[in-house]
């Protein structure tokens, strides 16, 4: 355990120390202004036409209130997440290799397996904070704009869509993790991240999205519109590819060919 605390605790000061994620919480505060905006001009569609920010001819569709303000959040999350989190993990398991630290990784008297949950742990912190950042600031922007409908029970509901995104996006970057010791870099997860994003984009125009796992947090979210529900089976499908990330990524630490 202490062997643990130490790597986890060494992975977390690499993560503080790096301009990464700084770079990445500025990236991912953009998402939460833009979500602020486009509340604003719903709310204020006279006042948006007058001082220019839309045409006249311009359809804005849509309520300015807190629960599609909520709505809003999620689906900028289970979108922007798989990005944002899937470049985390790749930075967090590809720079041993980018900056060639990976031997003296190996060289420490630890377990591999102790490593990697390290890094895994520092994923999961890293990520759930930069979301917390994009809700916290969202709920001040929205407050600044003065969204109606505030109630503790649509911040209890809204909360809990938010969790279950963030949770569902998170476990969806365990492949890159993979891929970013496969690839021993950078470029392979990031690519497979873009690659996942489109794909499932276009499997969710078609109909089949609660299958595959990466367009199952934008569904969630209520990004067609439909009220946020999680059938089993997609569920299912999230969890089994993040535990086949994590198994994968275990592999490679443990069996593959470091030399």
């Amino acid at each position: 355990m202490n062997n643990l605390l130490t790597a986890f605790w060494i992975e977390n000061l690499k993560v503080r120390k790096s301009k990464m994620i700084w770079i990445t919480l500025a990236a991912f505060t953009v998402a939460p202004l833009m979500g602020g905006f486009f509340m604003f001009i719903l709310k204020n569609p006279e006042l948006a036409e007058r001082s220019g920010l839309v045409g006249e001819k311009a359809q804005i569709l849509g309520e300015a209130n807190w629960p599609a303000y909520f709505s809003m959040l999620a689906q900028i999350i289970a979108v922007g997440g798989i990005l944002i989190f899937g470049f985390v993990t790749s930075w967090i398991f590809g720079r041993e290799y980018a900056d060639r630290t990976l031997k003296d990784l190996l060289a420490l008297p630890y377990h591999r397996s102790i490593i990697v949950i390290a890094k895994f742990l520092a994923v999961f912190i890293a990520t759930l904070l930069l979301s917390g950042h994009v809700i916290i600031l969202g709920i001040l922007i929205g407050f600044f704009i003065g969204l109606p409908g505030w109630s503790a029970n649509i911040l209890g509901n809204g909360l809990y869509v938010l969790l279950i995104t963030i949770l569902l996006t998170i476990a969806l970057s365990t492949p890159a993790a993979f891929f970013a010791c496969f690839g021993r870099g950078y470029l392979a997860p990031l690519g497979f991240v873009i690659f996942m994003v489109v794909v499932a984009q276009i499997i969710a125009a078609i109909g089949y999205g609660h299958y595959f796992p990466w367009a199952v947090p934008s569904l969630y979210s209520g990004v067609v519109g439909d009220e946020p529900v999680l059938p089993f089976g997609s569920l299912l499908v999230v969890l089994g590819t993040s535990l086949a990330g994590i198994a994968a990524t275990f592999g490679w630490w443990l069996w593959a060919d470091h030399q």
